[in-house]
């Protein structure tokens, strides 16, 4: 017989026993659960969008873990995917490009071959020893996932990251299925749009950039080698230096190295022209010459004793009108970097690095669009919301809301992206990434608001048949110029002159002056050229002008302009010495049409990969064979002072 407090014991054993075999059937059925449940591996481009985008896909439920890259994090969460089902949603990313190409180990070493064979050379593609631990993620995550979505950044380098993701994936799992998210913003809105709308990967936008890296490893390798052995050979002051070349970063140099000739070769001519000033209602005004000026002296001072015989000024024209000062149009890639470099003294490199972080982070939308028309189906009343409790510009945020929202529309687009547009506000940013959000809103806010308008009195005069203009204007409404101090318009007031008025001026005087050279380059100049010019893309104007800057190309003055340095006067002078265009942007203009062409599906990439060996290696052979004219070129740029004024 059992005592009674053996009984409770044996009853609560029986107890235990009981609860832990349910316990342990109810976590078998759920691990049984996850276990069927379909693994989903989601790859972003970079780690603050994976997070961010996870967040959003999960609303805030996500957890976290490690990967075997301390900067590559994994989330973990459960969603209802359309067409699959509820799935186990891991969300990872890699650091850019994962791959790299280069020559196989018969020449990578530089004295290993003629620089010649480099255009037929094989060329090996591997992981980058940095992306290793990424890679090992990859595999590992993808061994056991039914599905692989790429959340890669949705532009031609984007599209070529997500298909290197896919062949590291692709080796661990061949029949793996693969979509790809399409997003321009890392909203609510956008994220759930794109997850519910998969497509496949774009591989014609992926085989531009192939086509396009293969050609830079080969041309800039070759013309690299080839430079820097025979170049290291002139002397001391370059006898360690890599002597690298490109076929953006050349052209890119040549303009600056263009503008310099420019003015060091420019002959300053005078002019001569009359001037006439008018005092009254305690107001000057000058009159400018309708023939602007002359470069005869004799001519100009004939017309000016015409005019002192009889100096009697006769008004023939007052007019007025509205005239109207047009907002800003909706900000590309371009127009941002142009922007930040002149107004706020931030380089394109920088900016493009700041807006990169504001876009993961979810404060922008994406950074890197050539596009200025807003989309007629894209609400931008949340965006203009967002900045109403902003102290500096909420006040007119809320009078945009109140007055309607009516963006200003340009003509181009890439039919990817929309412009670049806030997204949320932003608290607590470092003082450069500060500036660029602020630059971002403050042109998003005037765009979306009213031009500013004002009424401009121009008057006519006539001088004993010689005839003279002045104009003046009263601002009557600011409108968008209230939240954008990047540019200036003032009010300017004339005095009243009423029409067939006559009167002798107050001054009448022949003065000289004469001409001054163009300025050298700045960086907002010198992006303007490459767009222009269709010398690389919005995506990499920014790295062509760093290069020409880390190779000591060119140098900066103190008021931020470009000038050449020795050498890289010295190369530019070689080449055009030969006869080639390599410093000028029509061949690398040619490349980008093509690589356009081959994403429009209107080229063949292999063809136009043949096309462009075929002809950099025909200029190639001609430079070997000329080499002495860049030889002698640039002994004689490195022994010449390169100085000029700047003012």
């Amino acid at each position: 017989m059992f005592s009674f407090f053996q009984r409770s014991c044996f009853k609560n054993f029986e107890n235990v026993i009981k609860y832990t075999y349910q316990c342990k059937s109810v976590r078998f059925r759920c691990d049984s659960n996850e276990n069927t449940m379909k693994r989903v591996l989601n790859v972003a481009e970079k780690n603050d969008a994976a997070k961010n985008i996870a967040a959003t896909l999960s609303k805030g439920n996500s957890s976290k873990r490690e990967g075997f890259s301390k900067y590559n994090k994994i989330f973990e969460f459960d969603y209802n995917l359309p067409n699959e089902g509820q799935c186990k949603m891991v969300m990872t990313s890699v650091s850019g490009h994962l791959l790299s190409y280069d020559f196989d180990d018969r020449y990578r070493k530089w004295w290993s071959c003629d620089p010649v064979s480099l255009f037929d050379a094989p060329i090996v593609t591997k992981v980058t020893p940095d992306c290793a631990r990424i890679q090992q993620t990859l595999e590992r995550e993808v061994s056991n996932a039914k599905l692989l979505i790429l959340w890669t950044d949705c532009d031609r380098e984007g599209e070529n990251i997500a298909f290197e993701i896919i062949k590291v994936c692709r080796a661990k799992r061949p029949n793996l299925k693969i979509l790809r998210a399409r997003f321009s913003e890392i909203t609510f809105g956008a994220i759930t749009r794109a997850i519910n709308n998969l497509v496949a990967p774009d591989q014609r936008a992926s085989d531009a950039v192939r086509i396009r890296q293969e050609l830079d490893l080969r041309i800039g390798a070759a013309f690299t080698r080839f430079q820097t052995m025979l170049i290291q050979k002139i002397g001391e002051q370059v006898k360690d230096k890599l002597i690298s070349y490109g076929s953006c970063q050349f052209p890119t140099l040549g303009f600056v190295v263009e503008r310099y000739k420019q003015i060091k070769e420019f002959v300053s001519n005078p002019f001569w022209y009359v001037d006439v000033k008018v005092k009254r209602d305690n107001l000057i005004v000058e009159f400018k010459w309708d023939r602007g000026r002359l470069f005869d002296c004799d001519a100009c001072l004939s017309l000016y004793h015409r005019i002192l015989l009889n100096p009697r000024a006769k008004v023939t024209a007052v007019d007025g009108r509205r005239k109207t000062h047009w907002r800003p149009l909706p900000m590309d890639t371009v127009s941002l970097e142009k922007l930040a470099s002149s107004k706020l003294r931030i380089t394109a490199k920088q900016t493009m690095t700041i807006a990169e972080k504001l876009y993961n982070k979810g404060f922008i939308s994406y950074p890197r669009t050539e596009t200025n028309i807003f989309p007629s189906n894209l609400n931008l009343q949340p965006a203009v919301e967002a900045q109403v409790a902003n102290q500096a510009w909420g006040s007119f945020a809320s009078q945009i809301l109140r007055e309607g929202i009516h963006p200003r529309q340009g003509r181009k687009t890439d039919n990817a992206h929309p412009p670049i547009y806030p997204i949320k506000s932003a608290d607590n940013l470092t003082a450069d990434e500060a500036k660029i959000y602020e630059l971002i809103v403050r042109h998003f806010l005037a765009c979306v608001s009213a031009d500013a308008v004002g009424f401009e009195t121009s008057i006519k005069l006539d001088i004993n048949g010689e005839g003279f203009h002045a104009s003046g204007l009263i601002i009557l409404e600011r409108n968008y110029l209230d939240v954008y101090p990047y540019v200036k318009w003032y009010g300017k007031e004339i005095p009243d002159l009423r029409l067939n008025e006559v009167f002798v001026p107050d001054e009448i005087f022949m003065r000289e002056g004469k001409t001054t050279p163009p300025s050298l380059l700045t960086e907002s100049d010198l992006i303007a050229l490459m767009e222009k010019h269709g010398i690389g893309t919005d995506a990499t104007h920014a790295e062509h002008i760093e290069t020409i800057k880390s190779r000591t190309y060119v140098s900066m003055t103190t008021d931020r302009k470009f000038l050449p340095d020795q050498l890289g006067l010295g190369l530019v002078d070689g080449y055009v010495a030969m006869g080639f265009e390599l410093s000028r942007p029509h061949l690398r203009a040619n490349l980008e049409k093509d690589l356009q062409a081959i994403c429009d599906g209107q080229k063949d990439p292999n063809v136009v990969l043949r096309e462009q060996i075929v002809l950099y290696k025909e200029i190639f052979s001609d430079a070997m064979r000329r080499s002495n004219l860049l030889s002698t070129n640039v002994q004689r740029c490195l022994r010449e002072n390169i100085t000029i004024r700047t003012s």
